[in-house]
């Protein structure tokens, strides 16, 4: 039986698998509460407790249940579908937490053969999860390409003139993208949100301060507001779509 959304597939096999395989490490003796708050505290804390082990193992139950009952997403009652996607998220998450921190976080040590079941089971929760809608990707390609061509210009006048006092050389825009290109790979590697706009910006800031160009200052208090207000900006605007889109919809 499998659970589907586009070409992504999920099987319960894996789920009873996967939980069959945890079983073999519960701690004896432990009891829990709430499979989901358990799971969570680990994801937190880092820390795995007797409890957390049966929490997983519990929570994967639930999942594999899940897919043999209704066996499509789109099949999932609407008041179910937000707990359904998160005790994945969880089952992934706590999967992937355990694979990394081994037993010096107290995780008990699992065998080749089970660690390679459970990888296979956390790969294919991602692929029913973590992955985006084609008419998503389409959307941001064209907006992200619709504002270039309507403001690449102050952006390049911006970072190339007004951040420094002087022009930016060619030597100062190489250093500035081998810096951005470098804090860009160290925060996918390890998962940190940054912005390529906001590295770029300082990276040239930086080169002008090295040459001893100096900075222009009101430039570089605009940006700073800028940044400031991006969050708390696309926050509300999200949300006031989303509230719109739904009254519609």
């Amino acid at each position: 039986m499998q659970l589907r959304h586009g070409n992504r597939r999920t099987s319960s096999r894996f789920s009873t698998q996967a939980a069959d395989t945890l079983g073999k490490y519960v701690t004896a003796g432990a009891a829990i509460g709430d499979p989901r708050e358990d799971v969570t505290e680990y994801i937190r804390t880092k820390e795995f407790k007797p409890n957390t082990m049966l929490a997983l193992r519990s929570l994967v139950n639930g999942v594999g249940t899940e897919m043999a009952l209704f066996k499509e997403l789109k099949a999932v009652p609407n008041d179910r579908v937000r707990n359904f996607r998160n005790d994945m998220y969880l089952s992934s998450e706590a999967l992937r937490l355990m694979q990394k921190g081994g037993t010096a976080v107290g995780v008990p040590a699992i065998s080749a053969a089970d660690a390679s079941v459970l990888k296979n089971y956390k790969g294919h929760l991602d692929k029913a999860t973590r992955f985006i809608p084609l008419w998503v990707k389409v959307a941001v390609a064209l907006a992200l390409g619709l504002g270039t061509m309507v403001g690449w210009k102050r952006i390049v006048v911006t970072v190339g003139e007004k951040i420094g006092k002087n022009h930016l050389t060619y030597a100062q825009g190489a250093a500035a993208e081998i810096t951005a290109m470098a804090t860009i790979g160290a925060a996918d590697a390890f998962g940190l949100p940054v912005s390529t706009t906001h590295v770029l910006s300082s990276g040239v800031a930086g080169t002008m301060m090295a040459n001893h160009s100096g900075l222009q200052w009101g430039t570089v208090r605009n940006l700073l507001m800028a940044w400031v207000l991006t969050l708390p900006v696309a926050m509300m605007l999200s949300g006031f779509l989303f509230w719109t889109f739904r009254k519609i919809f």
